[in-house]
Parts: C-alpha cells; structure tokens; sequence
C-alpha cells in the first residue's frame, strides 16, 4: 500500500514540506496496520516531497506544560483571567476554555477550525478579532503547535491552572544579551565549542552539544543551562572573566524565550556588540547606612538587658503606631524532637543555641505600616531609587530606595485597615527595616532563624508554643480550617507565653536567613546567634506557615523556602524585586537587637537580595 499525494492524510500536511504534529498519531496507526514497508515508503514520499531526509525525527506527541502552556500564559491569560474576562473569557483552565465567553468556545477539542484559540491567532493583525491584539502574530511554529495539540485532544493536566507570563520579544529581550555576551566567542569568525550564534540556523544547529536550543526545552538547551552552572564551574557560560555570570534578569529571559518556542525572526542576524552601559547610580549606598549608623548610635544608647521594657513606637512620616516586646537572651534547643508528629528532615538534629536580647514585634506589620512605605508619588527606577533625586534638595529619607508602584491592589480584596501587610520579596522588608530605622534612630531588620524560633517557642520545647495537642489550635491560630481562606487582623487570638500573637499561622514571616536543608549541619560551630547569609534570591526561609496551610506546617520548628513560583504571575520583565504576586500569605514582622551593628553589618541585613543571583 502506497498513499498518494491525494489522501486525505496529505491534505493535513504542511506544503513546506514540514509534517505537521497531528501526523504523530497517524504514523503510529499506518505501521501498525500497513507494516514496516510501506510505512516506510510514505515517510520516504513525504521526505522527498518536502525535501526532507528519507528519515526524518519522528514528531511526538505535543507537551502541554512544555509546549502549550507558555504559548497561552505570555499571549492569551494576561487579557483572559479571573480577573480580566476580556470578551467573558477565562482561560485558566481547559474547563473555562471549552466553556469559552461572548464569540463562543475558544477551545473544541479535536477540532482546530473551531477553536477560536487558533482561529484567531491565524487571522491577520490588521483585522478586528485578531489574537494577540498587541504585539507580534504567533510565530507558525507556535500555531502548529497549537493545532497538533487541539488536534489530539487538547489533553490539558487536571491540575494545572494558568497565569500571566511575559511575553518574550527576541529583538528587545534576547538579541542584546546573545550580541553583548555571546557573539565575541560564538560567531562565524571565532566559533569556540563549534557554536554559532550568528543565525537562527546555525543558532539551531551547531555547538559541541548540538542542538544548543531546543525550542519549548529550557532544560535540554545548553544555550540556556550553561548560563545557570556555579561560578566555579568550568562550563558556566559566559565565563568568569568574560562577563560571566549573567545577571539573574538575562537568565530568566533566556529561559522564558526557549520555553514559549524560542522565536528567533526571519532574516535577523547577529554580531557582537559592547555591553550596554549598567544601571544609573543608586544614592542607597554604604555610605547612606554610614549616616544613618551615626543617627542610630546617637538615638539608641546602648542599655543593658535588665533596663529592657516594652514599648510602642510611632512611624514619624505616617503617625501609625507599631508595639515592640522585649526579649531576653538564652540558650534554647532549635530544632524538633525525634518523636514530634510530622517532623521533618530539616529540622535538625536538635541543637542548643544562644541568642543575644532583641525586642520583637509584638503584631505582623499591618497595612496601616507598611502601605505608606509602599505605596508613594514619587516615579521609581526598577531598583527604587526616586528618578528625580537630587542630593541638594533632597533627604536622607528620599535617598532610600522604595517599591515601585504595584501594578494589581495587593490585599487581594482581603482587607486592609488593621490586616497584616502581604505579598512582598524578602528585599522589600529588608528596604522597609532600614527605610523605619532611618526615621525612628532605632535598627530594625528581620529575626534571623534562631531568633524567630526562640521567640516562637517563648521558653517551650513542645510541637506549639502551647503545647503538642493540634486540637488546641483554633485558640491560637489563624489556618485553613477556620481563616474563611483569608488573613485576619492580628491579635485576635490568644498570645505565645511571651506576649507575641499570631507566631502560629495568619502570615508565614519572612526571616533573614536563606533556607538550607542542611541549616543545622551548618550552624553546628556557630551556635551563637546563627546566620545563614543569603547568596542567591531563592530559596529564603520563612516561618510560622499561614491562613492557607494545616497545623503540622504551623509547628514552632517547621521550615519552608521562597519558591519563583511565589511571583509566576508577574508580568513584569524583569520580574519585580519587590512583590510575590502568588504568596497571598506571606508577610513579616521586626526585631531590634539590644546590641547596635557595625554599618557593614547593617547594609548586608538591609542589603542582601543585592547582586544576587
């Protein structure tokens, strides 16, 4: 048996003589029911016709997550959400999708023509309906993919639901970083590791480990892995000393363009370039810490830990009012039990550590505190620092660098009076510890791990400061079984033995640490006030757990990490340093050691998340 250029299975082949992916599924069919021979043939027939090798890659089935989902999450979610029904269309799940909104279903499995989806990302750009309405038309790739893939089915994961992604533009966001840090070493003239980055085809297909892109593969390209080795790693791409590593903005998008089907335009070719000039001068420098060392050292006279009381403070720029709890220093045992119910791996093995006196915020820090510090006229480069800055003119305050403006209402409907501040980086709180230090004359920054857990378990060594029964949690913890799937204001529910609410769950709270598994390991010879110094953005540990999470998360010794994921939502390139668009339960609260720091040590609490990868 021998098909013909007339069979309905080459009328859905491309005349490009690019089989298309819905072929996948045919191919397997015909060499079952036809044999090895003729099968064989065919492929022959479609090779010749299109110019391809008489054994061309077989094409497999299409990949959602790796293949589809970048496609939707960067063009089609940003307009089609929960939130932005544009046309009554929420595209978040296969479910909604089918559902479709105003002009219909926007997805018919097995059928393509019907799939508005489709439809309308093959229309042309000028016309009304066209998807997406701003920015370049889907490359073909990316419509044949899209076709294979609702041709087969539109198989779509249960539980995956989509978000907003950035959409990659190649000349804006990938072409100058190939130009400033590839191309010296990787061009037609000088081709080290046999790689080209010239064109798109020798991009494509050339390089020790060829294929160096393999489009919708972020992992299996070592374009983009290279660039994420060690330091020290004799493979990191580019090198130390030769530009090496990348910024951390330059990898992601790297990642984010071979994820969405690395577009690279026709006729765009490459040469090298010099690196564009760095970022403008920020005023947020060591020698700002300096000055405002000096006021704190002039304000916080040094007391001893018997004169320590409590006290509220007063926010001198917005008047709010925040309450501080002393703490005295000890030796206490960090980590849980051997026998404690759903311990885990990374909580010890348990070890005694010491801890200097501090005092501690009494409450999470509310909107009422922090909204002021977020929330301000002033037009912000990406880093914070005031576009209009003028040392001159302005204070030491305007010289801090604070959020830009955030682009969604960040209590989430929540509520906000009285409620716990959200949804911020580890950065942001750091940045608002010195922005309250600057103006109070008092250092403030995150607990470190050891701190929170001293002060969380208040002089106890059960699984919750009141004790190991998790029926008892309701007295003092805001969780998933009573938070009606939202935070509360804090202090509604009883206190740890020393005065400090909501330790256990409302908001999981930011530390200073990064998160290690190994964290105790780690701080086995320095068990006087431990520090894991954060070397790269995630992971960063958080404590406590939240409204959203069950009570063995929310045990004195449990741990967690920051996760990307915690701002997948952001649509921002680069991606914010200053929210977590998908941490609804993430917040923090302040301590102030009795003990003032060295200005060094003060800029690296406030400073941590700077250059780090």
């Amino acid at each position: 048996m021998i098909l013909s250029n007339r069979s309905p299975l080459f009328l859905r082949c491309d005349l490009a003589g690019i089989v298309r992916p819905v072929c996948a599924c045919w191919t397997t069919l015909r060499v079952r029911q036809i044999g090895r021979v003729a099968a064989a043939m065919w492929l022959l027939h479609i090779g010749a016709w299109g110019g391809l090798a008489a054994t061309p890659r077989p094409v497999l089935p299409v990949n959602f997550v790796q293949e589809i989902q970048p496609i939707l999450e960067s063009t089609c979610v940003r307009c089609h959400n929960a939130e932005t029904t544009e046309g009554g269309l929420n595209l978040v799940s296969r479910e909604l999708a089918i559902q479709g909104g105003q002009s219909g279903p926007a997805l018919v499995p097995g059928e393509p023509k019907q799939s508005l989806l489709l439809s309308s990302a093959l229309l042309p750009s000028d016309q009304e309906h066209a998807m997406p309405p701003e920015g370049p038309a889907l490359a073909k790739s990316q419509t044949d993919r899209l076709e294979a893939w609702i041709t087969e089915g539109a198989p779509w994961p249960d539980d995956v639901r989509l978000g907003v992604q950035v959409r990659i533009d190649f000349g804006k966001h990938i072409q100058p970083i190939l130009e400033q840090e590839c191309l010296a070493c990787h061009s037609s003239a000088k081709a080290e590791g046999d790689l080209n980055l010239t064109s798109r085809e020798t991009a494509f297909t050339t390089g020790h480990k060829s294929p160096s892109i393999r489009a919708g593969y972020p992992d299996r390209s070592p374009l983009y892995k290279s660039t994420t080795l060690a330091k020290d790693d004799k493979q990191l791409m580019p090198p130390i000393g030769k530009g090496g590593p990348l910024a951390q903005e330059a990898i992601e998008k790297l990642r984010l363009w071979i994820a969405q089907g690395a577009i690279w335009p026709d006729g765009v070719s490459l040469q090298a370039k010099p690196k564009a000039s760095s970022a403008p001068a920020t005023p947020d420098t060591i020698e700002l810490v300096a000055q405002i060392h000096a006021l704190i050292t002039q304000t916080s006279k040094q007391q001893s830990a018997s004169e320590m009381e409590n006290y509220e403070g007063t926010i001198p720029k917005t008047g709010a009012k925040y309450q501080m709890v002393a703490i005295a220093g000890g030796t206490f045992q960090m980590g849980s039990r051997n026998e404690e119910p759903h311990r885990k791996p990374d909580e010890g093995p348990p070890m005694d550590v010491t801890i200097d006196p501090f005092w501690m915020g009494k409450y999470e820090v509310t909107w009422d505190e922090y909204e002021p510090y977020m929330i301000n006229k002033e037009d912000r480069a990406k880093h914070g620092t005031r576009k209009d800055f003028d040392p001159s003119k302005h204070t030491m305050l305007d010289a801090l660098s604070q959020p830009t403006a955030p682009y969604t209402e960040m209590s989430f409907g929540m509520g906000q009076k009285d409620y716990p501040a959200i949804s911020m980086t580890q950065h942001a709180a750091n940045k608002y510890c010195q922005w309250l230090s600057a103006q109070t004359g008092h250092f403030y920054r995150l607990a470190t791990e050891a701190e929170w857990e001293y002060a969380c378990r208040a002089g106890t060594t059960t699984a919750y400061s009141w004790g190991d029964d998790p029926a008892k949690i309701g007295e003092y913890a805001w969780y998933y079984e009573n938070s009606n799937e939202k935070y509360q204001k804090p202090g509604k529910k009883k206190p740890n033995p020393w005065g400090l609410y909501d330790m256990h769950g409302n908001v999981m709270e930011w530390v200073a640490d990064r998160y290690e598994p190994d964290y105790f390991e780690r701080i086995q010879n320095a068990t006087h006030n431990p520090y894991l110094l954060p070397e790269k953005i995630d992971p960063r540990s958080v404590r406590g757990g939240g409204w959203d999470d069950d009570p063995e998360q929310l045990r004195s010794a449990a741990r967690r990490g920051s996760d990307p994921e915690w701002k997948r939502q952001d649509p921002q390139l680069p991606k914010s340093i200053w929210y977590h668009t998908d941490a609804k339960w993430l917040g923090f609260r302040i301590v102030r050691p009795l003990t003032v720091p060295s200005v060094e040590e003060m800029y690296t609490y406030w400073n941590s998340a700077t250059n780090k990868r």
